[in-house]
């Protein structure tokens, strides 16, 4: 029998930041709540009924192990264009919200940010403007293979060459190869150390 395969909906949270999590959701992927009340939100930011929601029970409290515990790394938010996630970056940036880290990961341009339970999100860009075409490069690219996870790069400083007039194929080549690396010790990655 064939699988049926069903498109993903949603992400659900467990939370004792209610309010913090949906404003924050709301500041970086424009999530507004269809339905919230004093325990729970359910919010998108498309025209799905909710795309991201919050439970919020008493008990709850955050894991000083979470680190080292099983679980979700992160979720992801795909922009149309690297100019989309540019933009994006330097709204936040404004705002007072910065990147946990960056990454090119050759299929995908990536900019991860902590959530206020320090839960990971990622807001990226395909590198290919075609799934077709970036999940071939995933499948049979020795560049990949060779570095699965990506490349770690500076988002000011390519934010910056951006609006100073690089393009796009640059860019991509330059922070893949490292050219864009941030400065200091390796970003913190939520894993175990």
């Amino acid at each position: 029998m064939d699988i049926i395969k069903p498109a993903f909906h949603h992400v659900t949270f467990k939370t004792s930041r209610l309010a913090e999590m949906v404003a924050w959701y709301g500041r970086v992927v424009g999530a507004t709540p269809n339905f919230q009340d004093a325990n729970n939100a359910w919010t998108t930011n498309d025209a799905a009924n909710h795309r991201v929601a919050f439970l919020s029970a008493p008990g709850l409290g955050d894991d000083p192990d979470k680190r080292s515990h099983n679980g979700m790394h992160h979720s992801a938010f795909e922009y149309e264009s690297f100019d989309d996630l540019m933009s994006s970056y330097a709204r936040l940036r404004d705002e007072g919200i910065l990147p946990a880290f960056s990454l090119d990961h050759g299929m995908t341009i990536s900019i991860y940010y902590r959530d206020p339970e320090g839960n990971f999100v990622e807001l990226q860009c395909d590198t290919y403007g075609d799934w077709k075409r970036s999940s071939e490069w995933m499948r049979t690219s020795t560049d990949f293979k060779a570095n699965p996870i990506g490349t770690f790069f500076d988002p000011e400083r390519v934010y910056q060459a951006h609006r100073a007039g690089s393009g796009f194929d640059a860019l991509h080549a330059g922070m893949r190869k490292g050219d864009y690396e941030p400065a200091g010790a390796p970003p913190d990655l939520g894993l175990p150390v």
